[in-house]
């Protein structure tokens, strides 16, 4: 019986007929997204759901599709479909993340060019009969010098575009090595040495804890008298009230933006106001993009309908149907091993090697080491999944190697994940139980026994007397309830780490408890995304 796909948003003719020529049954029902009543009524039908920003997959919905197997998003944002309860439920989630690069990074170039010479102002003085020439005195883009935050895979396109245009362009991202960036032509800078020096910011990063607000008042109080500021990313980025403010003042000489901290944005502090250009999150709306992305959802939700073949997923890696059962916890540890590094690193990382023993070394290290460095670049990039991550860690320079060896050790496998960044090199090492749970088995050289949670606190110190009774005790008078404790030492009086495996995340409180101490070298809340 063939596979049956239901299509619940707008998605284009040529992707419909995908479907049909793949031997596909499609239901094309464009609006039915927006009937989140009848959508749970009929999606138990259907093994695939193809779907836009529309349709909404709640666990509600997902709790009625009781034969669905994979929902493909034509774009790159997920936030209208609750990933934990498709992963919960078995269904795979995946999207289309390059098809809309050239059309964001397009949308930003001109953007910039319709804020330096005032174009929708002077083009509605103009139809309203006023021919107000001398009123809309704008600037050149040659020789200025553009700040660009966030150089990655749009960012790097703008940063092109923008070298073509005669710019000079400083960029800031703490995961651009400098190799990279003058390969790229441009110049790697700090935060602050941007703001000082640029004539235009725009800005290319996911909204993360690290990224929010990231132009806040203070830091826009730092920005060139003049400067003029684009954000074609993600709301929630820029302080617009601040920002309105200084383009009041007349410091700020203009703003575009294209998205906003509120959408649907009915009212903001940016409206109104003189040689501000707003659209209506059109970062991706070309034709070529959304058929692009159209396309490429309807081929890779028809492969794993009918092959089994993982592209582009968000909630699984990139393996054979056959492989999967055998590597599901190995592809698992994977993942942890670099989601530790990634969270314990902040500065740009050079290099990463990844070392596979014994039983590890026989499976698909593609897969290993996509998961791996998904696993890393996350903190950086919570979209990445395992099919963009390696190529982001490539844009950006880092070099991937690895290394297989026969069974080295009492362990049947193990994995060992190294980075190395220009201050320092940083290990962890894991294995897979015969119950099938990933363990950390080494962390900086230091043996342990650490079973793997969602929250967790990583802690450094000298090896001396009362350092699980502090840690125990704060734990307890903030209501922390500990699962699993794990020490190791490099040896007696030296250096000792602990994990402690936690029910919630140690609020800062309790951290700010522990530092007061003077016992701690290092304290480190972590997260992994454990099912």
């Amino acid at each position: 019986m063939a596979p049956k796909v239901l299509i619940s948003d707008k998605l284009s003719d040529a992707a419909v007929q995908i479907f049909k020529d793949r031997g596909i049954d499609v239901d094309f029902q464009p609006d039915l997204g927006k009937d989140k009543d009848k959508l749970a009524e009929v999606i138990g039908q259907y093994d695939g759901l193809a779907i836009r920003s529309a349709t909404k997959v709640t666990e509600k919905i997902l709790e009625s599709a009781t034969n669905l197997k994979v929902i493909g998003r034509a774009g790159i944002g997920v936030d209208n479909v609750d990933k934990d309860a498709a992963s919960k439920k078995g269904v795979i989630v995946m999207n289309t993340p390059f098809g809309n690069m050239i059309t964001t990074a397009e949308h930003a170039i001109a953007m910039m060019f319709a804020v330096a010479r005032q174009i929708p102002e002077a083009s509605a003085s103009t139809h309203a009969g006023k021919w107000e020439k001398s009123k809309f005195m704008g600037v050149e883009l040659t020789n200025k010098t553009l700040g660009v935050i966030g150089a990655g895979n749009i960012g790097g396109i703008v940063c092109d575009r923008a070298r073509g245009l005669k710019m000079k362009v400083i960029a800031y991202d703490p995961y651009l090595g400098e190799e990279k960036a003058n390969k790229m032509g441009v110049e790697k800078v700090e935060l602050d040495d941007l703001l000082k020096r640029a004539d235009f910011i725009t800005l290319h990063v996911p909204l993360t804890d690290q990224t929010r607000n990231i132009l806040s008042r203070e830091n826009l109080a730092k920005t060139k008298k003049g400067v003029r500021v684009i954000n074609c990313a993600r709301g929630g980025l820029v302080d617009e009230e601040a920002l309105a403010d200084l383009l009041k003042s007349g410091h700020v000489a203009g703003a575009a933006f294209d998205v906003f901290s509120v959408e649907p944005a009915k009212e903001n502090p940016l409206f109104g106001l003189p040689n501000v250009v707003c659209t209506p999150h059109l970062g991706a709306a070309t034709t070529e993009a959304q058929e692009n992305v159209a396309l490429q959802v309807a081929e890779q939700m028809s492969n794993y309908l009918l092959t089994g073949a993982v592209e582009n997923a968000l909630n699984m890696p990139s393996v054979t149907a056959e492989e999967a059962k055998v590597m599901g916890p190995w592809i698992a540890l994977a993942g942890h091993l670099g989601s530790f590094v990634g969270q314990m690193t902040d500065e740009p990382i050079k290099a990463i090697n990844i070392l596979y023993d014994g039983v590890a070394a026989e499976m698909n290290l593609a897969a290993l080491n996509c998961a791996t460095v998904a696993g890393i670049m996350k903190k950086s990039n919570p979209d990445v999944n395992m099919v963009s991550a390696p190529v982001i860690a490539k844009e950006r320079g880092i070099q991937i190697s690895t290394t297989n060896q026969d069974k080295s050790g009492a362990f049947d496998g193990y994995v060992k994940v190294t980075v190395v960044t220009d201050k320092r090199e940083r290990s962890v090492a894991g294995t897979v139980f015969s119950d099938g749970k990933p363990r950390f088995i080494q962390i900086k050289g230091i043996n342990v026994d650490a079973e793997i949670g969602a929250h967790m606190l990583y802690t450094t110190n000298e090896d001396v007397p009362g350092i699980i009774g502090t840690l125990g005790r704060t734990m307890g008078d903030h209501g922390v309830n500990i699962a699993n404790f794990t020490l190791g030492r490099a040896g007696p009086g030296g250096e000792a780490i602990a994990l402690l495996y936690v029910d919630e995340p140690v609020p800062a409180e309790a951290r700010a408890k522990l530092a007061e101490t003077g016992l701690f070298n290092q304290i480190k809340p972590l997260e992994f995304d454990v099912v």
